[in-house]
């Protein structure tokens, strides 16, 4: 498919200083000095760079719109991308357990969404499957590592959301039938599982260390999840973690920091003012300079909502993006987008500049989502 050969002319865009109208050029999916065959007059709206989602599992609803409702993963690609482009989201990293849970957090669907985003044909936003390890299932190690190698994985983040402690106290842990359903399994059997996991808690880390290192030599980012003291996060740098997923506390978060790693946190949590689990609020961590990205998390809009609303409060406009584009950007290794400077890729999400919708959402020079008078400016 061909992408835009033009030059969008009047409207604002964000830059270094923040945003001033200054005409921006599109050819062969990037950004030029040239101007372009045909100038497209954008007056009235605001340009910038095209957000960058770290980590999102909203995708989860198109590929399982009910429990038990797994679905073909193929089919949901498409729905997916529509949902991300209508949110300005032009590259995504579909966070994808790997875990025993089960269902469509189990092995087997993972690899099949790996298969199905490989295979994908003709899309326009860049869609990348972030893999959310369970770091229990120490026997998996060899197959995750397969998977990550069959499918150029770039990203993964290793989780226990094991209930270690109802397992150790003898206790039923929640949810235990529903989860059982999911996996396939019966309540009694996916309790059997749980304990078998739980009682090879000193076998992890030593096989974590070796897959970590296997990870690295492919040139994989990798993270951890919801580190709660810096005593937790220090374990994972020991074995090459570069940044830390949602930490739990303010306590954590500053001993990432003080690694020279990454901190990812949540969008929505920035929207409700805390966290829903009650943990540290990533408007506090964000406002002491602690977060280098935000992410949609388990909603796609709140990507968009959140850095509109950091500036809203008060936070520099080019300071907030950042949260949601070139900090992503450089966490993932990905320098050739983020920003709207000569060279990138022509990633950008274009708003209206009075209600702050979304108009339209260009990436890679190709239109992913254009709705309104946008489109007869785009296309005329």
């Amino acid at each position: 498919m061909l992408g835009l050969n033009l030059t969008l002319m009047g409207a604002e865009v964000l830059g270094p200083e923040g945003l001033a109208p200054r005409p921006v050029s599109i050819a062969e999916g990037v950004i030029t000095q040239d101007q372009g065959p045909r100038c497209i007059d954008l007056s009235g709206y605001i340009i910038l760079p095209g957000l960058v989602d770290f980590h999102g599992d909203g995708f989860e609803r198109h590929v399982a719109p009910r429990r038990g409702a797994v679905v073909d993963p193929r089919e949901g690609i498409r729905p997916i991308e529509a949902e991300l482009a209508a949110n300005g989201i032009t590259t995504a990293m579909l966070a994808q357990f790997y875990s025993w849970e089960g269902g469509m957090r189990g092995p087997d669907f993972a690899a099949a969404m790996a298969r199905a985003l490989q295979d994908a044909q003709g899309l326009i936003c860049d869609l990348r499957l972030q893999l959310r390890v369970e770091m229990n299932m120490v026997d998996h190690f060899a197959a995750i590592l397969d998977l990550v190698r069959d499918h150029q994985i770039a990203c993964v983040v290793f989780n226990d959301h094991l209930p270690h402690e109802a397992l150790a106290a003898g206790k039923r842990p929640p949810r235990l039938t529903g989860q059982a359903l999911k996996a396939g399994r019966s309540p009694e059997a996916h309790l059997a599982f749980l304990h078998s996991l739980h009682d090879r808690k000193p076998e992890v880390m030593p096989a974590l260390r070796d897959l970590a290192g296997q990870l690295s030599e492919l040139g994989v980012v990798m993270g951890s999840h919801d580190d709660a003291t810096p005593a937790a996060h220090a374990q994972f740098s020991e074995i090459g973690v570069s940044l830390a997923e949602f930490p739990e506390t303010v306590e954590a978060a500053e001993a990432a920091r003080a690694e020279g790693h990454g901190v990812v946190m949540g969008a929505p949590n920035v929207l409700r003012g805390g966290s829903h689990a009650g943990k540290v609020s990533a408007r506090l961590l964000v406002e002491a300079g602690l977060v280098d990205a935000l992410a949609s998390d388990y909603h796609y809009p709140a990507l968009l909502r959140a850095a509109l609303t950091l500036w809203q409060g008060g936070m520099g406009l080019t300071e907030a993006w950042a949260l949601v584009s070139s900090g992503p950007a450089r966490l993932l290794g990905l320098e050739d987008r983020g920003v709207i400077a000569t060279g990138k890729r022509a990633d950008f999400v274009i708003l209206d500049a009075k209600s702050h919708a979304v108009a339209a959402t260009i990436a890679g020079g190709q239109i992913a989502y254009a709705r309104g008078d946008i489109v007869q400016r785009l296309l005329s």
